[in-house]
């Protein structure tokens, strides 16, 4: 893996707004994940994920940051 600093190698994307930011860390998510998932998702879990995405896209503040997530998954 290549250990560059992403700010050197790529300073356009930093002047990015945060929005832009997290728009684009989406996209590259989706992007891994398709590449990544061995075989399609359900339509059943797909439905599922585009509720919780539109529910967040309606209030952003009712997500919870990936510690708390995963504080909350080590619970169980």
């Amino acid at each position: 893996m290549n250990h560059s600093n992403p700010r050197v190698e790529y300073p356009d994307l930093f002047k990015l707004s945060v929005d832009e930011r997290l728009e684009l860390v989406e996209e590259l998510w989706d992007s891994i994940a398709a590449d990544a998932a061995p075989e399609p998702e359900s339509a059943a879990v797909v439905a599922i994920l585009e509720e919780r995405m539109a529910q967040y896209r309606a209030d952003p503040a009712s997500g919870i940051s990936w510690e708390e997530a995963r504080r909350l998954m080590r619970e169980d």
